[in-house]
């Protein structure tokens, strides 16, 4: 009886832990210096945003390297978890369509941005962040397409369903906050998940556009994820699958089929 009392004392202190510090395992808010993109890309520029609490956000703002003097396409960039812009700069480089304009912002508590990073905070710093594309010159405003990989899939679908946007991109989304609780916490209650990040919930609610990509040998969130987002789709969808792709190969394997796939997709 007293192994039996200790362990389930132990099952109990874990579950207070879990519900006290999920936002902190969801969003583990890596921090580096936000890089000058003039140095880093030789172009674009640093955009800072104030949030309602006077939290600043850092990020880098990408005019159309081909305008020609007129309004363009314009991607609204969110990445993954445990990523920056510090670390993920050559990825936006190399990925981005380059007859559009592109946003992306640290979110709070990640990379060059203050404050703390929750879901309520992501959603007020994406809308932030959108506010701010359709307010450029350069940009259409009928033109703003949203991209968000894996955590950033929530922030690309928050948009979408509150924003006019003309087309969204998930890169290896996954369904909600308790689905992926479900499939790696099987041992604790999923009414112990307080995060929604319901991206299942919205998609229904989003009649743009939709490409979605996802590797077909991701454990970390499974392609049935995407296959189920795409079946309750509002709008058209468009499936990329990336052969023999894990979580975190999307790039390298789908290299410029993807690259290529991306810039026809912003139109």
């Amino acid at each position: 009886m007293g192994i039996v009392a200790a362990v389930a004392g132990i099952y109990l202190v874990i579950l207070v832990l879990l519900w006290a510090m999920q936002e902190r395992i969801i969003f583990p808010a890596p921090k580096a210096a936000l890089p000058d993109p003039v140095q880093t890309l030789g172009y674009g520029e640093r955009v800072e945003l104030t949030m309602r609490d006077g939290t600043r956000l850092a990020g880098w703002f990408l005019a159309a390297q081909s305008g020609e003097g007129r309004p363009t396409p314009a991607l609204l960039w969110f990445y993954g978890n445990g990523e920056n812009i510090a670390a993920i700069w050559p990825i936006i480089r190399d990925f981005r369509p380059p007859h559009a304009a592109l946003l992306v912002l640290d979110y709070p508590g990640y990379g060059g941005s203050g404050g703390r990073a929750t879901e309520a905070h992501m959603y007020e710093a994406a809308d932030l962040a959108y506010e701010a594309l359709v307010q450029r010159p350069c940009v259409d405003p009928h033109r703003i397409y949203v991209y968000g990989r894996s955590l950033g899939s929530a922030a690309a679908t928050h948009i979408a369903a509150s924003h006019d946007v003309a087309g969204m991109i998930l890169e290896s989304p996954f369904t909600s906050a308790r689905a992926m609780a479900a499939r790696h916490y099987r041992i604790f209650p999923q009414a112990l998940v307080r995060v929604r990040l319901d991206n299942l919930a919205r998609i229904k609610q989003i009649h743009s556009p939709t490409l979605i990509v996802h590797g077909s040998a991701d454990v970390l969130v499974p392609i049935e994820m995407s296959k189920e987002l795409a079946a309750s789709a509002a709008g058209p969808v468009e499936f990329v699958m990336i052969e023999g792709s894990d979580h975190n190969e999307t790039y390298d394997l789908g290299a410029n089929a993807y690259r290529e796939k991306l810039a026809a997709f912003v139109k």
